[in-house]
């Protein structure tokens, strides 16, 4: 850009910046959104509730079947929201 489209683009400059924060704003919420981790965590509750007799054979298979398809469905949109990285490799 040169000197002359600088100032006369001066008074863009705060909706830009109120653009940039918005656009960061969407992108930590939709990451927030669409994280897998509390579906694993509630995996392993699952578990634990099974195996310490609190739930069913019969529960466990309902509820796991939904978390499961849940958690497909949160990793490839985490893919796509991240460009195809997996949950592991965005941290």
């Amino acid at each position: 850009m040169g000197l002359i489209t600088q100032v006369l683009t001066l008074p863009l400059a705060p909706v830009r910046g109120v653009g940039w924060v918005l656009d960061q704003v969407v992108q930590t919420a939709e990451q927030e959104y669409y994280d897998p981790a509390p579906v694993r965590a509630e995996l392993r509750e699952l578990e634990r509730a099974l195996l310490e007799g609190r739930i069913d054979e019969e529960e466990f298979d309902r509820r796991e079947d939904e978390l499961l398809d849940r958690l497909m469905w949160l990793e490839e949109r985490w893919r796509e929201i991240n460009g195809g990285r997996t949950t592991t490799e965005t941290g």
